[in-house]
């Protein structure tokens, strides 16, 4: 054989070869799923033009197949050369030093997958070969070179470990450092887990003790579900709270016809019948999860079906966004801007090892905004002489005053009495508000929403499995999670937060942007969450927020579902025309049927009694439904004008009856329970704590 050819060609460079060193995954989200790019900008296109695909490493014909539980063929020979063999693990002393230099010339071709390992979108594969290590070539000119992230090996010998993270799924340093990052990785989602409260308790009637102790329901509700989904659900760093998805349904609820000639204490009331709404739609989530059907509803979701559904929960609240900021644009603007520029222009700063303008955008932005808003209101900005925020508007006789009501309610920050108000100690309990009402109509809205939270919590399973763990959960986790989710949502019902409890989306965001990742950290500061609860003071202060800053803030808040939404997307090929089509057209009608619906019978001489940025959720009323039958005028009326019902039933269809291969599809992989038994590595990151449980709902 001619020294030209590839097998015995003698290897260039000085560098010596390093047969022990295993293939690296490269930093590409897409590339380290072991998806093989066609379309959206992850190719490594030669010099000639052609798409140049890296070769796929030989595995071990005896190799069980972690995703179909059954042996591997040998890959076939392609254009007459050896594909790149694949090693065994490394040894543990292996420094990673030495893995940089080993793997520096691999940079161009390497095909390997997340965790070292070949597969597609999260499927994990190891294999061995006894085949000679093949010479490496230079990088095209043209060719993208991509850099290294030294691997872990586990305590049983698997190479799944990502060493970017400080702490992984299975860590547990230490109780000060975990108790650090574990309140960090609340804090940074403080907007997610308070935010919620602020907007229904107002159009409930509810006082702003009221909200004082929703919110003190909402953190001890959060802790405590975080702590029942760590323990027996997917066993993920994953934090359970209100979830913007419950949003929409909630304010179509409040806003209903019947409830808007109360008399007396309506908050008590509407917050009953939200109640009983939430606990029959957990039921029937927990009966999804826990019964199998999850497994079988999990083949319809894919990612092209996840990213436009999430988007549209983030877009469809434009109307109360901004309109709001409006009302005292020198505080609500300053608090966008700044958290723009923390959270943008800032976020590579670093202080003692600490991204601290990125992780702590949303809390900075707040308290300075608030600091400045505080400072003008002590200084008069907002005072008019002979004018009172405590008179109601309807009042008010001196016109001067009555250009002036709004802009002193919301720029002013002493126009609450909350945290004077609140208990030093209050302790949430079921029924508070009383006994739940339950309305079938309201459930079953609750009951259509609640599916499309077990969409969204799909999508963060499986992004936030390829941070932490060894290998994608199996159906049957991701099943269990889903029915802890329903229980969970039933004990929001039960303590009245007026919203299900569901993993919430930023998380995933927050595990990349901390690299924390550990569970006992989200477990302790589930804890500490729960101690915060029971101080009413606590409750008091956060109701206490302006709520033009509220506005502000889920401006940010929102934005950021919407990318976090359309970032699935990176698992297919994001530029098939197949795809764009599809996301396009679900994101439109999205937008546009819920409009056609919220604006039908209304005029522009219209005297409706609720605020511009409530009359979306007031369809129930007017929509273009009718029947003879109200209750089923108000599920259709109110389903169709939810933005995210229908980005997911146009994505769903169109994904699922459109021709498309599974890797333009970017169909999501999970782990065959008899394959992630056999790893010692996947058992340990999924089991459940007690064996007598584990029989049961294992994988």
């Amino acid at each position: 054989m001619s020294s030209s050819d590839p097998k015995t060609r003698p290897k260039p460079g000085p560098w010596p070869p390093a047969p022990d060193a295993a293939p690296v995954p490269p930093t590409s989200w897409a590339k380290r799923t072991g998806f093989r790019p066609k379309f959206s900008g992850e190719t490594n296109a030669s010099e000639s033009g052609q798409i140049a695909l890296p070769p796929r490493a030989r595995e071990n014909e005896n190799q069980p197949d972690i995703e179909a539980g059954r042996v591997r063929p040998a890959p076939p020979v392609a254009n007459g050369e050896q594909p790149v063999s694949e090693k065994g693990p490394v040894e543990k002393d292996q420094t990673v030093k030495k893995r940089r230099e080993a793997d520096g010339a691999n940079k161009g071709g390497s095909g390997a997958g997340a965790n070292g390992h070949t597969g597609t979108n999260g499927a994990a594969e190891t294999g061995a070969s006894s085949q000679p290590q093949q010479p490496t070539r230079r990088p095209l000119r043209n060719e993208e070179v991509v850099d290294v992230l030294p691997q872990n090996v586990d305590d049983q010998g698997f190479v799944g470990r990502h060493s970017h993270m400080k702490y992984e799924l299975r860590d547990t340093p230490g109780l000060v450092p975990i108790g650090l990052y574990g309140f960090q990785h609340f804090l940074s989602m403080l907007g997610s887990l308070i935010l919620i409260p602020l907007v229904i308790v107002p159009p409930m009637g509810g006082t702003y003790e009221d909200t004082a102790n929703v919110v003190s329901t909402v953190l001890f509700v959060s802790g405590v579900t975080t702590l029942l989904h760590s323990f027996f659900g997917s066993r993920l760093p994953l934090i359970q709270g209100p979830s913007f998805v419950f949003l929409a349904p909630a304010l179509a609820i409040i806003n209903s016809p019947e409830f808007q000639g109360l008399n007396g204490n309506n908050f008590k009331h509407i917050m009953k019948e939200l109640q009983g709404a939430i606990i029959i739609a957990s039921a029937f989530q927990t009966i999804l999860g826990y019964s199998g059907l999850m497994s079988l509803f999990l083949r319809l979701i894919n990612p092209v079906v996840v990213a436009p559904t999430i988007a549209a929960v983030g877009l469809s609240f434009y109307s109360y966004g901004f309109p709001l900021v409006g009302t005292c644009l020198e505080i609500g603007a300053a608090q966008i801007l700044l958290v723009i520029i923390f959270s943008l222009y800032l976020r590579k700063i670093s202080v003692l090892g600490h991204r601290i303008f990125l992780i702590y955008a949303v809390p900075l932005g707040l308290g300075i905004t608030w600091a400045a808003a505080f400072l003008l209101t002590e200084a008069g900005a907002y005072s008019y002489k002979g004018c009172d925020t405590n008179v109601p508007a309807s009042n008010i006789i001196s016109e001067h005053c009555r250009k002036h009501v709004s802009r002193m309610k919301h720029c002013r920050v002493d126009t609450s009495h909350a945290l004077k108000s609140s208990p030093w100690f209050r302790f949430p309990y079921p029924l508070q508000w009383g006994t739940p009402v339950f309305n079938w109509k309201m459930a079953l809205v609750m009951c259509v929403v609640s599916v499309i939270a077990s969409v969204d919590s799909v999508g963060s399973y499986h992004a936030s499995s390829l941070l932490v763990a060894s290998r994608p959960p199996t159906p049957g986790v991701v099943s269990r999670g889903i029915g802890l989710e329903g229980l969970s949502s039933v004990l929001a019902g039960l303590w009245g937060t007026g919203t299900g409890s569901t993993t919430l989306t930023e998380n995933v965001h927050t595990i990349a942007v901390t690299k924390m990742g550990s569970r006992r950290a989200v477990e302790l500061g589930a804890c500490v969450l729960i101690v915060l609860s029971l101080v009413g003071k606590v409750g008091g202060f956060i109701a206490s927020i302006p709520e033009v800053m509220v506005a502000a803030l889920l401006c940010f808040m929102w934005a950021m579902l919407a990318a976090l939404g359309l970032s699935n997307l990176r698992y297919s090929e994001a530029g098939s025309s197949r795809n764009i089509i599809i996301v396009g057209l679900s994101l439109f009608f999205s937008l546009s049927i819920p409009a056609y619906f919220q604006q039908y019978g209304i005029s522009s001489n219209s005297n409706l009694s609720v605020p511009s940025y409530y009359q979306p959720y007031i369809v129930a009323s007017h929509g273009p439904f009718h029947s003879k039958f109200g209750g089923l005028n108000y599920i259709m009326n109110t389903l169709l004008s939810l933005h995210m019902v229908i980005a997911f039933l146009v994505a769903v269809i169109l994904d699922n009856t459109v021709p498309g291969s599974r890797q333009e599809r970017g169909v999501y992989v999970w782990s065959e329970s008899e394959a992630a038994r056999r790893e010692p590595a996947v058992v340990k990151d999924y089991e459940l704590p007690f064996q007598f449980l584990c029989c049961v709902l294992r994988f």
